[in-house]
């Protein structure tokens, strides 16, 4: 698997870049990609927001009657009428790209949450109960990827800041992909809680009732649906280029993309081998395991992206891990993949990732290197487009995981209300038990003994964690069970607000957070990578990242050495020196970029794109996994950090006559600085700070507002607050022919060397 991962890395510079997609073929194959819903935007007549929290109002919604009501169809046609604005008098999409203004298909099927699937826009704090109605149109949508899945909240007259901080927090803590309309209309028809609506072209919905909806029968409506769609559509296919893959297209929630930046994304469960003194923590949104020693040195990571993948734990892939079990006879990791509905096992010795549930539906793939060639550029065969019925034993969003006596693995979702009994040695699930009280007669003692651990943490720390999570009204803190640990002499609890972990000394009682050191080994962070061409055709079209710098210049073909020097903003500090494993350096056009600068030191060659193509393929096939590992571990010890407290980032690339580009993408971990005789400015300007930093403004005034509150709602010191702050530095070369020798027969070839300062104060 690292083999494939290296080619893709080399093949970037010539081809489009695209994600690797999903290697598992599940019935539920397609894993969140039914819906384009990006980054959090709001439209800019909402952007008049006070930097104070003053409470924002739909600013041109009339206050509606509390007489006024609407028939279902008058409520589909409502939604229908908002699909071309962003807001409106009485509407505002609240997780919509705004650039995007066609972001919904005017035909085909749709199914509508609606009603008070949260309590009330003054209280967007999601209990179980909300989980498990979220669970159910998730299950649905993984089901049916061309369903148009839509939230809709209404009754919202207003909604302030601190709510859409918690909107976002929700949309987060569940995993969100569809987008959430908010209405300041009232539906009287809808107000004893949440309903679904199911309609094709907005046309004579099927109404189902949350509080006696039966899931295989919705299940059920929306395949005849979708199977009658399909035999009266002659173009199923939504795509406008075949360079594009509609299930790669869109994989996360962007609701949130801002927080996604702190060095934790939802640290929801941890892990230990104490015997080893390792810790394994799930990162969840950002879909990885850390693995780290007790002095917080990381050492491994688990999970290169979103995906469901299986291979070495740099290509492998998951989505949103949970819980996990650490099992010392076989020195093995099972995790709950959360997303992917899954059991995991890592091999901590061969360092790879397996499947250990389900076991079936895994497709037999052509594994030669065309046939993975063709795979990454999305013209691989999928035959298997009919979704399967779902089966009542199956996993269905798990999060927790123990081990009980008799060596089986107790599996239980975040509501309590499923227990999967599995095999540990098989994989296969025993039983299916429902019913909270019936989950409890058969792990309440080991769900005790960690609400025992819990209860040793300072209250004030518990009670703010039980907000954020899926609390229990019998047992409060049973949400909590797999976010604390018991290691050495200490008890660690993931804080899912602060997005960091604490540690409580047992002898001493002082609390502090835990602090992390050699972040070379996390790499360039997925969402980094800056593609060269992203050509794909949902409705927004292209879409990139920001650049920090741009240059441009002409120079003769040859070897060109590029240093490029990086002033940090000035009241930052590095946390550690940058390291090559925090650098992907990429080139397109006459460019090609030289991975090590001995390996071609004197050499004459004249670069030719379509030669190194088959060169480095041929390379590839008579090269083994293990030497590409090595050379990866002997660059990824470089310090690239100067005396001078700039960063220095060296690059060399071999050009031939033409035009070309080199993007050169590096993850800089900083936190504030602290200044001895500095005084407290206060943990606003701080979280102001932090957010001009990584230039949410761009974003719009509401996403950098709800970051803000994000950073407030913890009450730890902004200034300890660890967060990534990427670099993208693109540098385009117009290069000129080849000098004539005398004998006019040669050609002569030039080594240049550049500078390229770069600045990101702001």
């Amino acid at each position: 698997m690292a083999l494939r991962n290296g080619c893709l890395r080399r093949i970037s510079r010539f081809l489009p870049h695209i994600y690797s997609g999903s290697h598992f073929q599940q019935s539920r194959r397609a894993i969140i990609n039914s819906l384009a819903s990006s980054l959090i935007t709001f439209p800019r007549e909402c952007e008049q927001i006070s930097r104070n929290g003053v409470n924002f109002s739909f600013s041109t919604i009339a206050q509606a009657s509390p007489a006024e009501s609407l028939s279902q169809s008058d409520t589909l046609s409502f939604i229908e009428s908002t699909f071309n604005e962003f807001q409106g008098p009485h509407h505002l999409w609240f997780n919509i790209v705004e650039d995007n203004i066609h972001f919904f298909k005017r035909g085909g099927a749709f199914l509508v949450l609606a009603g008070r699937f949260v309590d009330n826009c003054d209280s967007l704090i999601a209990g179980c109960g909300t989980v498990v109605t979220f669970e159910k149109v998730k299950s649905i949508q993984q089901s049916f990827p061309q369903l148009q899945v839509i939230g809709f909240l209404h009754g919202c007259s207003t909604i302030s800041a601190v709510d859409q901080t918690r909107l976002v927090e929700m949309l987060m803590k569940e995993y969100i992909t569809f987008p959430i309309l908010l209405s300041n209309k009232n539906f009287p028809q809808m107000e004893n809680g949440a309903c679904y609506l199911l309609s094709k072209d907005f046309g004579n919905a099927r109404v189902f009732h949350e509080n006696s909806l039966d899931i295989g029968m919705l299940n059920k409506a929306v395949e005849e649906l979708i199977m009658q769609q399909q035999e009266n559509s002659s173009s199923p296919s939504g795509l406008k280029c075949t360079w594009a893959k509609q299930a790669e297209v869109l994989k996360e929630p962007h609701a949130c993309s801002s927080v996604r930046n702190l060095l934790l994304h939802f640290p929801g469960c941890i892990s230990a081998d104490e015997s080893g003194n390792r810790l394994f923590l799930s990162d969840s949104n950002h879909h990885r395991i850390i693995v780290f020693d007790g002095n917080g040195k990381i050492l491994d990571c688990i999970g290169s992206c979103p995906g469901f993948e299986d291979g070495e734990f740099e290509s492998s892939k998951l989505m949103r891990p949970a819980a996990s079990f650490y099992h010392k006879d076989d020195d093995c990791l099972y995790i709950v993949d959360s997303e992917n509905h899954a059991i995991r096992r890592a091999d901590m010795g061969r360092r790879v990732l397996e499947t250990v549930y389900p076991t079936s539906g895994i497709s037999k793939k052509n594994n030669s290197l065309w046939a993975w060639i063709m795979e990454k550029l999305g013209f691989e065969r999928d035959n298997d487009t009919k979704s399967e019925k779902l089966d009542p034993q199956s996993l269905i969003f798990p999060w927790h995981l123990m081990k009980s006596e008799d060596d089986n693995l107790l599996i239980i979702n975040r509501s309590f209300e499923t227990l999967w009994i599995m095999d540990l040695a098989s994989g296969e699930i025993k039983e299916a038990v429902k019913g909270f009280s019936k989950v409890l007669e058969i792990c309440g003692v080991l769900v005790m003994e960690k609400v025992f651990l819990l209860k040793q943490m300072p209250q004030d720390w518990l009670l703010h964690q039980i907000d954020s999570s899926c609390s229990l009204k019998e047992l409060p803190y049973a949400g909590l069970i797999s976010s604390s640990i018991a290691f050495q002499n200490h008890i660690l609890l993931c804080d899912i607000v602060g997005q960091r972990i604490m540690r409580l000394n047992r002898e001493s009682g002082v609390c502090s957070n835990f602090q992390f050191s050699n972040f070379a080994i996390l790499g360039l962070p997925y969402w980094f990578a800056f593609p060269l061409e992203r050509v794909y055709a949902v409705a927004g079209g292209h879409q990139g990242s920001w650049t920090d710098h741009i240059q441009r210049c002409s120079l003769l073909p040859g070897r060109i050495d590029i240093k490029v020097n990086v002033d940090i903003p000035s009241d930052t500090e590095l946390v550690e020196s940058l390291q090559e494993g925090c650098i992907w350096r990429q080139a397109r056009g006459t460019a090609s970029v030289v991975l090590r600068a001995e390996d071609v030191a004197g050499s004459l060659e004249k670069v030719g794109v379509a030669q190194l193509w088959y060169d480095e393929l041929d390379t590839l096939a008579l090269s083994t996994p293990e030497s590409e590992s090595n050379i990866e571990d002997e660059t990824t010890t470089s310090d690239l950090r100067s005396e001078d407290d700039t960063v220095h980032i060296d690059c060399a690339v071999n050009t031939s006559p033409g035009t070309s580009e080199v993007i050169i993408s590096a993850a800089l971990y900083l936190k504030l600085r602290r200044y001895p005789d500095q005084q407290d400015d206060g943990r606003e300007k701080y979280a102001a700070r932090i957010s001009d930093i990584l230039k949410l403004g761009r974003s719009g005034a509401m996403q950098r507002d709800s970051f803000i509150r994000f950073l407030l709602k913890s009450n730890q010191d902004l200034r300890d607050v660890i967060f990534v702050k990427p670099l993208h530095v693109s540098i385009q070369f117009d290069t000129l022919d080849h000098p004539k020798a005398d004998n006019s027969k040669d050609i002569i070839l030039t080594d240049s060397n550049m500078e390229v300062d770069v600045s990101l104060n702001t």
